[in-house]
């Protein structure tokens, strides 16, 4: 599927601010890729569609997760989670994208997880850096972005986890886990 098919068919699920967040996102993710070995095109399309599920009901993804192959302790956690696995999920079925590592980085790029690809990282990383965020750390991020994948990926969770507990939150446990198999891998 071209690019601006891909675009045009995530659109009309976006805000205008979220669709620009995902150009934002796209153009990210080939960057990260070329930078750092991942398939281009794939890193394209999984950024292109990261957020398809985004505003859906909250109660349409909750039936999808009760129904559908996906932990059931991500009920558990804030919904702001939900929008990642349920969206792979969605874009398989609707859309027809069918290849499972386009899919894995749209399921994990909220959440993380031990064992994460090239591509996953990417994806995650695109989605925390892209050129219209604007937050505490941020850049500091993109500085390490540039020499460092997983340093970036590992900054970016402290923010993130930091941020959560600050404001009361519980942790998703896989979030948990990818930061630290990021540490200790640093460690070797």
């Amino acid at each position: 599927m071209n690019r601006e098919k891909a675009l045009d068919m995530v659109k009309k699920h976006l805000t205008e601010h979220r669709y620009i967040h995902t150009c934002g996102v796209m153009e990210t993710s080939i960057e990260l890729a070329k930078r750092y070995g991942a398939d281009e095109k794939k890193a394209e399309t999984a950024a292109i569609f990261h957020d398809y599920a985004k505003f859906r009901d909250k109660q349409e993804m909750q039936g999808i997760i009760e129904r559908e192959s996906l932990s059931k302790d991500l009920l558990l956690y804030n919904g702001e989670l939900w929008h990642a696995p349920v969206g792979a999920i969605l874009v398989e079925r609707e859309i027809g994208i069918e290849d499972r590592d386009i899919l894995n980085a749209i399921r994990f790029h909220t959440s993380g997880k031990e064992g994460m690809t090239v591509l996953d990282k990417v994806v995650y990383l695109a989605d925390y850096i892209e050129p219209n965020r604007r937050f505490p750390g941020v850049e500091e991020v993109r500085e390490l972005a540039k020499e460092s994948l997983d340093l970036a990926l590992i900054k970016a969770l402290q923010n993130t986890i930091t941020f959560l507990m600050k404001k009361n939150q519980a942790i998703y446990p896989d979030t948990f886990r990818f930061y630290n198999e990021l540490t200790l891998n640093q460690r070797r």
